[in-house]
């Protein structure tokens, strides 16, 4: 490559950095469905409208999966999450399996083992009864399935047309292994970039259970708890960074939000992504990049390259670590950045997910 091409690259990439550094602003007059999707739109939403609503003083909270709460001898993880997902039930899974799994995978996130749910339910007027319940028993077999108790709840009735059925909360509380502290300013260049398993497998079964598109293909929802799976990593690799479960905005959006917080970047290699030959054909046949499309039972790691190793074999000794891989690299430039290394052997950066491809995915 020619030393004035590199100029322009680099000048280019410093005009991103630039962008990054800028206190965010939210332009929108009015709430979209970008707002939902965990890309550019939702991180504008939340760092320019509510943390300064909740943290007015001093320097924000760190926007994590779950918070962490110091209690005497202990520490809390404490997470919530809404479910709005469409159609409620889907190959592999429900409404009622994701408001538990998307809770305790939040908690595991933080090093914790969940321990106690609750969960609201806002139900819409004509909602069948039947379909209610079968919606409370994936919940109890998945809580069961968890090691979790629904310990409380709440209903709540509205007015047909005001809910789309049924939408549900949960909230969860676990308790972080002593030791552990999972945290974005604890990653470092040299670490290496591994996700457990297949990219993208439960939005595309969402979107396809939908019936709206002409494909007939068989996609499984991989909706599943991670706790299990995040004791196996820890036991493995005393250097584990962090680690996040990429649902909204997918692997890509989880990747940037890592490199915003930590100022590193996080270099991709393409070859190395894992995905389903189903998955990704139907990604391309919709022209969807596979990187933004959501999981439930995947989690992104970030370890020391000294156990790199080691914690790959962990993964893919579980079950729901099968098809684990290392994707990529940490490196210290160009900061806040996130770069893939393609195929042919050239590089793109993947910026964080612009509008909402695939709406009410979870």
């Amino acid at each position: 490559m020619s030393e004035p091409v590199l100029r322009d690259e680099q000048r280019v990439l410093e005009r991103i950095e630039q962008a990054r550094r800028r206190p965010p602003r939210l332009r929108d007059e009015v709430v979209t469905s970008a707002h939902g999707a965990g890309g550019k739109a939702s991180a504008a939403l939340v760092e320019a409208l509510f943390v300064p609503a909740f943290a007015p003083a001093g320097a924000p909270p760190p926007l994590t999966d779950a918070a962490v709460l110091d209690l005497p001898g202990a520490q809390l993880a404490f997470s919530t999450d809404s479910f709005v997902v469409r159609p409620r039930f889907f190959p592999g899974g429900s409404i009622g399996h994701l408001a538990v799994h998307g809770t305790v995978n939040d908690l595991a996130m933080m090093g914790a083992e969940p321990r106690w749910l609750s969960c609201a339910f806002v139900i819409e007027e004509g909602l069948p009864v039947e379909e209610l319940r079968r919606v409370a028993t994936d919940m109890g077999q998945a809580a069961q399935a968890a090691g979790v108790q629904l310990v409380t709840g709440d209903t709540k009735v509205v007015g047909r047309g005001a809910a789309d059925g049924l939408y549900v909360t949960t909230a969860g509380v676990g308790l972080v292994r002593q030791g552990v502290r999972l945290a974005a300013d604890q990653v470092r260049p040299g670490d290496q970039v591994l996700v457990s398993g297949t990219l993208g497998d439960h939005g595309v079964a969402v979107l396809l259970a939908r019936g709206d598109l002409a494909l007939e293909a068989e996609v499984t929802s991989d909706t599943a708890p991670l706790a299990e799976l995040v004791g196996r990593l820890l036991d493995a690799a005393p250097s584990l960074r962090w680690l996040r479960d990429p649902t909204r905005g997918g692997v890509a959006t989880v990747c940037n939000e890592l490199a915003r917080a930590a100022q590193v970047a996080v270099v991709l290699d393409e070859a190395a992504l894992p995905l389903d030959p189903v998955v990704g054909g139907a990604c391309d046949l919709l022209g969807i990049d596979p990187l933004y499309v959501a999981n439930e039972g995947k989690l992104v790691a970030v370890v020391g390259p000294q156990d790199a190793d080691a914690a790959l074999e962990a993964l893919q000794s579980h079950p729901l670590g099968a098809r684990a891989a290392r994707i990529g690299e940490v490196r210290g430039d160009p900061p806040g950045i996130v770069v893939l290394r393609t195929a042919f052997g050239g590089t793109r950066i993947v910026d964080m997910l612009v509008g909402d491809p695939l709406p009410r995915i979870c």
